[in-house]
């Protein structure tokens, strides 16, 4: 059995809010080697937030000030994001293909790290926008951890890792995901980064709401100690 790397979030309710500890740690583990289990669990958790009509959707939301738009057909993507400061109106649109950005509707020569920059960014907001529905991408790996009661309630625990080729430049991110057992609903989510310095992430859903059979949700986001 192989060393892992593995996040323990242990959560505490105390007067009706959530004191959270997250902490890396190396433990050896039993679980599940078999792809088929998370595959299954991921696949019905798509299956309950929305399927089939993530594939030909068009999303709009608020994120910090800033208005972004998702708009997927036939396998093709454009996300734009929008917000105006000091110099004007600025848009960024990101497809399959290319990444662009327009000041007051002229567009703008970047240098080719800025690009891969914006365009990281608008995909971060985004991805977290469409959860769980980026968790099929090819480039996506997926670990059973096993079962964890959060809350009183039975919890799927999934690990996500990436591979190098079309993970995109945060591939050695590590994602975990806490799955109702019964309601496959995506209630939980933590992350290790290393982009800016790195750091860790636990995020608790709350309002979820379903619009045109999609299921969206806020989140409560805490900050955890740092990925070294």
């Amino acid at each position: 059995m192989k060393n892992a790397i593995i996040l323990i979030m242990i959560i505490i309710v105390i007067a009706g809010g959530y004191v959270i500890f997250s902490s890396l740690t190396e433990n050896k583990i039993e679980n599940n080697t078999s792809a088929a289990v998370p595959q299954a669990v991921i696949d019905q958790t798509i299956k309950v937030h929305g399927g089939d009509r993530y594939s030909a959707s068009m999303i709009e939301f608020d994120f910090r000030d800033k208005h972004y738009t998702a708009r997927r057909e036939d396998g093709l993507f454009t996300y734009t994001r929008s917000f105006a400061d000091s110099i004007g109106k600025i848009k960024d649109v990101l497809t399959n293909q290319r990444f662009k950005r327009t000041i007051n509707g002229l567009k703008v020569q970047l240098r080719e790290r800025d690009k891969r920059r914006y365009a990281a960014s608008v995909n971060s907001v985004i991805y977290f926008a469409l959860l769980p529905f980026p968790l099929n991408d090819p480039a996506v790996k997926k670990r059973y951890i096993g079962e964890t009661p959060i809350n009183g309630q039975p919890y799927h625990t999934i690990e996500i890792t990436f591979r190098k080729e079309g993970g995109g430049q945060d591939y050695q991110d590590v994602f975990a995901y806490w799955i109702h057992k019964t309601d496959f609903t995506m209630d939980y989510l933590a992350y290790r980064f290393h982009d800016d310095g790195g750091g860790t992430r636990f995020r608790d859903a709350y309002n979820p709401r379903t619009i045109n059979g999609i299921r969206f949700a806020d989140y409560h986001n805490y900050q955890g100690p740092s990925a070294d």
